[in-house]
């Protein structure tokens, strides 16, 4: 192999690495950049984002995108959960209760809280 290939199979993983990255959450749905009154970036490294929301009843959180993640709850939090077909139910969260979460992208609905409501995510890159 020549050198030119060489240094082109050198940045293959670099290169890689960035697509992935830069896939996991495109800015405009970038819960960061869509909703700051919502999201805080507490900590960020290449492989790890951690944000944290906070939910207010009656609040509209716009559309947004998270990658896989970790939830931790920091309060008692629950609130009224719409399945798509007219139906709603209560979710209830512990204080320190971890949940995994999903791929998702969604938003556009106001919040059913029935108090306001603190979250670690912990976002896999």
């Amino acid at each position: 192999m020549n050198n030119l290939g060489s240094k082109l199979l050198s940045l293959v993983p670099l290169l890689l690495l960035a697509a992935v990255v830069g896939a996991a959450v495109p800015k405009p749905l970038d819960p960061l950049w869509v909703a700051p009154h919502i999201f805080s970036l507490e900590f960020e490294n290449e492989r790890v984002r951690v944000l944290k929301q906070t939910v207010r009843n009656g609040e509209n959180q716009p559309l947004h995108a998270h990658p896989d993640r970790l939830l931790v709850y920091l309060q008692t939090c629950g609130w009224l959960e719409d399945d798509g077909k007219g139906n709603r139910h209560m979710e209830e969260f512990k204080f320190g209760q971890v949940v995994w979460a999903e791929a998702v992208t969604h938003g556009g609905e106001n919040a059913n809280v029935v108090q306001q409501c603190q979250i670690l995510e912990i976002e896999l890159l």
